[in-house]
């Protein structure tokens, strides 16, 4: 079915009965997000966010989409439950300030050697025993669950790839360069983080999900996706200085 036979199809169908034949669509986004979330969030909080998204769908569905109503549904879903973890941050400001020096070690260490920073001595540089700087990198990776999709409070220093809806030409080529930015950054990333970035956000499996790939514990997942983490907002700060 194209865009405008689904389109003509979903207009014959009320908004609030869209609304009641998409909910379990809701739910599931909400779960599957719960496997990356800290405990103290609220499944409840984000279905009650996700069925606004859907509501805003079921309302704003357009025959020109070329995806079709569960598709355009489910990034409408995701959003507003995204949006609504970005206005309930969870995370300490200590956190964010541990994450901020770990990146500007990572980033002193690669400027001097020119090589991948090595865990070992990023956490001698710090000052800190292996076992704290894995706890950073735990912490780091909770609180940059959003650092891919979206703006968060961090001072204005996350990675920040941004819903390109109502920008204006300006706006849009700065968004296409920091993605192109990235992406390089990502491939630049040593094999096993990079692995564990491409299986977290391009296959959206959970870090239980990703250790069994790889072999090792759901808590060495999280360190190795906190350490892509801190070393791409590290070599992203070097991109920004540059432009």
């Amino acid at each position: 079915m194209n865009a405008s036979a689904e389109y003509l199809e979903v207009q014959r169908i009320p908004a609030d009965e869209l609304v009641r034949k998409h909910a379990p669509l809701v739910r599931r986004i909400a779960y599957h997000l719960m496997g990356r979330l800290p405990p103290s969030v609220e499944v409840g909080d984000l279905i009650q966010a996700g069925m606004i998204g859907l509501l805003e769908a079921a309302r704003n569905y357009a025959p020109s989409r070329s995806a079709n109503f569960e598709t355009y549904a489910g990034i409408r879903i995701r959003g507003a439950m995204l949006d609504e973890l970005r206005k309930t941050d969870w995370t300490p400001r200590s956190v964010h300030r541990k994450a901020r020096e770990v990146a500007e070690v990572v980033r002193q260490l690669e400027g001097e050697t020119g090589r991948d920073a090595d865990e070992t001595e990023v956490a001698r540089r710090l000052g800190i025993s292996l076992d704290e700087y894995h706890q950073v990198l735990r912490d780091a990776a909770s609180c940059r669950l959003l650092s891919l999709s979206g703006s968060g409070d961090d001072d204005g220093e996350g990675i920040d790839v941004a819903d390109e809806g109502g920008m204006g030409p300006a706006q849009a080529l700065e968004t296409d360069a920091l993605q192109a930015a990235l992406a390089e950054a990502i491939d630049g990333l040593p094999e096993r983080e990079k692995l564990v970035m491409s299986l977290y956000y391009d296959e959206e499996l959970n870090l239980k999900e990703i250790g069994e790939v790889l072999g090792v514990t759901e808590s060495r997942v999280c360190q190795i996706h906190g350490q892509a983490l801190v070393r791409l907002r590290a070599r992203m700060a070097d991109w920004r200085e540059r432009r």
